[in-house]
């Protein structure tokens, strides 16, 4: 897959979706406590099923849990897999993946620059 989204179908007003995505984590010490708490606090914040696979593994983790995502040791070159099932599907993968690219937006908060 090139990393874009796959929609696999859509329903009524109310869109239910199943969608996957693919974003390498280039932040510099990969997903340590507080990208971790970034990450599943996002992933909370949508009301579909989210799961998260590493470098090609077939094991998929619950995205919405901090234990498993930060259990994962999830290291800088790490190639994740961000799957996402129900209402807001798409939006979440997109949030996730951008927050993902922008390294879990640790810059702003700590007056760096990039």
């Amino acid at each position: 897959m090139n990393g874009g989204l796959r929609v696999e179908s859509r329903e009524g007003e109310q869109i239910h979706t199943s969608c996957q995505t693919e974003v390498e984590v280039k932040h510099g010490v990969g997903l340590h406590a507080r990208p971790s708490v970034t990450f599943t606090r996002l992933a909370k914040s949508f009301p579909c099923s989210i799961e998260v696979a590493i470098n090609g593994s077939d094991v998929w983790l619950n995205g919405k849990s901090i234990i498993k995502i930060m259990g994962a040791r999830i290291r800088k070159g790490s190639l994740l897999r961000i799957r996402a099932e129900g209402i807001l599907a798409e939006e979440a993968v997109r949030a996730l993946k951008g927050l993902v690219e922008r390294n879990f937006d640790e810059e702003k908060k700590h007056g760096r620059t990039a």
